[in-house]
């Protein structure tokens, strides 16, 4: 045999048992994405952002409790849930995509803390099944799901990659404040996960704010062009305080983070004993205009194609 055929040939089959070993290669990021769907506006404009996004794969939605709010209604999760299906339904992807359900209430105040559910247990699932890989986890609710799955189990802590949208900072005096409401909602969880080893990028509600979004731009750009943009309108002007001329996607900011890094700068936080005395990367800034208009080229692209 002709000696540089041979050595193409054991190439190839290097190759082929290498990707034999390791299973195929994607480009797509591999994400879980922990939200408290029924509770506002935003979750489900972050929800149809983050489904529809190319460069993901979406490994599956987790529904989280908002019971401590004064106006949750009676069974927060199971409401997140049942609108996570709606969306999911709406995109042709009910029971072909990871759906769970997730703690009922935060965490318990003593002795076993945690509140196992699907979705805990689904984010241990797939943060052992990442191997070398860190698990993208993006919670832009309540923490208990995530803190449940690190207090069940801790070895966990070093295969979870956390993007959270909580708290508040002071850049300038460099402290952290958690009277927000994702925070409130399950205080001891977010003392779980600030004390853990686990990977952690906050956006702070302070940097998130600059979100904003108009009612008349965003019907101009989702109005009567698909069934599931309607329904995001509907849910503006439906909602306990609609008819507000102008919000703020709180939700949708963490995840333009996400998927466009040069619309957001991070920096390295050292925090307070009190809040784990470790380093996080926290969101200092975000380019909203881009991000706004990242958000209606996308949708608009992806429904009208």
């Amino acid at each position: 045999m002709n000696k540089k055929l041979f050595i193409i040939i054991k190439y190839f089959l290097f190759i082929v048992l290498i990707l034999s070993i390791s299973g195929p290669i994607s480009s797509q990021t591999k994400v879980i994405i922990d939200a408290d769907t029924g509770n506002e506006v935003d979750d489900l404009y972050a929800l149809v952002r983050g489904l529809i996004d190319p460069g993901w794969e979406v490994l599956g939605i987790n529904a989280t409790q908002w019971q401590a709010s004064q106006w949750a209604v009676p069974q927060s999760m199971e409401n997140s849930y049942r609108l996570n299906q709606v969306i999911l339904s709406y995109l042709n992807l009910s029971g072909e995509m990871t759906s769970n359900r997730g703690a009922e209430r935060r965490l318990f105040d003593w002795g076993h803390k945690t509140q196992t559910s699907q979705a805990s247990q689904f984010i241990v699932d797939e943060s052992i099944k990442s191997q070398n890989d860190k698990l993208n986890v993006i919670a832009v609710g309540a923490l208990t799901n995530v803190a449940s799955a690190v207090l069940d189990r801790p070895e966990i802590t070093d295969k979870i990659r956390l993007y959270w949208l909580g708290s508040s900072y002071n850049f300038e005096e460099q402290y952290m404040k958690n009277i927000d409401f994702n925070s409130v909602m399950d205080i001891q969880a977010v003392d779980v996960i600030l004390t853990s080893d686990v990977e952690l990028h906050i956006m702070p509600v302070n940097v998130a704010a600059a979100m904003t979004f108009q009612w008349d731009e965003t019907v101009k750009q989702l109005e009567d062009k698909n069934d599931l943009l309607d329904f995001l309108l509907q849910r503006w002007y439906n909602h306990l305080d609609g008819g507000r001329e102008q919000r703020v996607l709180w939700d949708l900011a963490l995840i333009e983070a996400f998927i466009h890094p040069e619309f957001a700068e991070q920096v390295t936080v050292k925090l307070s004993k009190g809040k784990g005395d470790r380093e996080v990367s926290m969101y200092r800034e975000i380019d909203a205009d881009n991000m706004r208009s990242d958000f209606f080229e996308t949708v608009n692209a992806y429904f009208t194609e």
